[in-house]
């Protein structure tokens, strides 16, 4: 390569790398997420939790989701997940109330957002009494509103000003909600659990009317696949608008991530983790990659 051609390269080079920093400042943020039902900690489950723990901790690290969802876990499990990843926060309580039961946890990464909101309510006909449903396997949903934390970096100029009032500009907020849904033939319990989500969703609302609608995410095992009843009351169909879109289309698995807003799906993967054949769950981890674009 001559000089003159080397100078136009380093030129282009140079070029594209301010406008990747310029698309950076614009508001498009990458957000990994990973839904992940870690099965429970059942004496007759092999192997056992004991030998499938680290195995779980060693995929969460390899793939480094910014949020994860997970289903089933003991507080026992959680605790220890917690313990082996400090770069997280965990909220979420058991599905009996506490530390009662297997617990909807979201890990969050605490160098990546602020927890702006924290709720639960359960899948049945009295949602916000915790623990309420079947006596055995009650079914709840964890979410959370979380917002980007954008700090400036070196080099950079601030976008808020000095004497810095306007607080809803540059703000970049959204919702995550987890749950697991009904299993077996409880095909009416999962249908009502899909309608009593979608209405929740339907309820979220800006704080004010100057603050922008916030992207959703949904996650979590809904014992169905896509197509079913329940899958259709919240993505739609020919006969009905959903609210929720998927991030993969023709899917055949149990676990999802779907998801509404100025965002666009980068990458799906059915996680495929084993070491010489052992899985750390009866469940595949489900992994997506969005770009959520700045929402003025």
């Amino acid at each position: 390569m001559n000089i003159r051609a080397s100078t136009f390269f380093m030129i282009l080079l140079f070029c594209s790398l301010c406008h990747a920093q310029h698309v950076g400042n614009s508001g498009a943020r990458v957000l990994k997420l990973m839904t992940y039902n870690i099965k429970f900690a059942s004496p007759t489950f092999e192997p056992s939790w004991e030998e499938r723990r680290d195995l779980q901790v060693e995929l969460i690290k390899q793939y480094d989701p910014d949020v994860l969802g997970t289903q089933e876990g003991l507080k026992e499990q959680v605790d220890y997940l917690m313990r082996e990843l400090p770069e997280y926060i965990v909220v979420g309580e058991g599905r009996q109330g506490g530390d009662d039961d297997e617990h909807m946890a979201i890990f969050i990464k605490k160098d990546k957002f602020r927890l702006r909101e924290l709720q639960s309510f359960q899948l049945s006909e009295t949602p916000d009494v915790i623990g309420s449903g079947p006596d055995v396997n009650p079914r709840m949903v964890t979410w959370v509103r979380l917002s980007m934390i954008n700090p400036t970096l070196p080099g950079e100029s601030s976008p808020y000003p000095q004497d810095y009032r306007g607080h809803w500009e540059n703000n970049q907020e959204f919702y995550v909600f987890n749950t697991h849904f009904f299993n077996g033939d409880q095909q009416l319990a999962r249908l009502n659990g899909a309608k009593l989500l979608r209405d929740r969703l339907e309820r979220l609302q800006p704080f004010g009317h100057w603050s922008p609608k916030r992207p959703v995410v949904v996650m979590g095992d809904f014992n169905c696949l896509q197509g079913s009843d329940s899958h259709r009351v919240l993505v739609g169909d020919e006969s009905q608008p959903g609210i929720l879109n998927e991030t993969i289309t023709q899917g055949q698995d149990i676990d999802w991530i779907l998801y509404n807003g100025n965002v666009e799906v980068l990458k799906y993967e059915e996680v495929d983790f084993n070491q010489s054949g052992v899985y750390p769950s009866d469940h595949k981890p489900i992994y997506v990659e969005l770009r959520m674009f700045n929402q003025q």
